[in-house]
């Protein structure tokens, strides 16, 4: 997920999309855990978007 397209997000919506990409993430880490995953870059992606979330919402909450 690209940073222009959180930014055109409500924040309602980034902080539902937070929790479902962080949700998706712990099940890949213990699908990782248990077998292997195809392609491990996935996690690497799934955390990059949790943390440019996470980076939009405390920018706005430091604008209020």
């Amino acid at each position: 997920m690209k940073s222009s397209v959180i930014r055109e997000m409500t924040t309602e919506e980034i902080q539902e999309k937070l929790v479902d990409e962080k949700e998706a993430l712990t099940k890949l880490k213990m699908q990782h855990a248990i077998s292997p995953l195809e392609n491990p870059l996935v996690l690497r992606e799934r955390r990059k978007d949790v943390s440019r979330l996470m980076t939009e919402l405390t920018k706005r909450s430091k604008e209020a």
